[in-house]
């Protein structure tokens, strides 16, 4: 019911097309815990590729809206900076790392690479 954005169809998709694997392991207890983090729903993280000492992360806005997100994650980054889809740092692309993570602007179904630089 309702648009594509309330409906979850983008999660819903993903959960299909990519669904969870169970693997067996110890019975002890596990602290949930997640790499990343993005505030907001209309912001999906596509990708986290591993580099030697850094990361870089893809996301893009799907609902084709407008929106300021913030992208949380507790790894140890030392250093946050927009690249290109070739991931070459971009000039004027360093980001402010935040309390709150760093701070993103999206515009409809724009597509960001940030390379997260990672401490030692």
């Amino acid at each position: 019911a309702g648009s594509f954005q309330d409906a979850g169809v983008i999660q819903c998709a993903y959960n299909l097309n990519f669904p969870l694997h169970v693997v067996p392991a110890s019975s002890a207890q596990c602290p949930a815990w997640s790499a990343f983090s993005v505030s907001s729903p209309a912001v999906v993280l596509e990708t986290a590729e591993d580099r030697p000492e850094a990361v870089v992360v893809r996301l893009y806005e799907a609902h084709g809206s407008t929106v300021v997100a913030w992208l949380q994650t507790s790894l140890p980054v030392k250093e946050a900076m927009l690249c290109d889809l070739l991931e070459r740092p971009a000039a004027q692309g360093r980001l402010l790392l935040e309390q709150q993570g760093v701070r993103l602007s999206f515009t409809p179904f724009r597509v960001l690479s940030i390379l997260l630089v990672l401490r030692q």
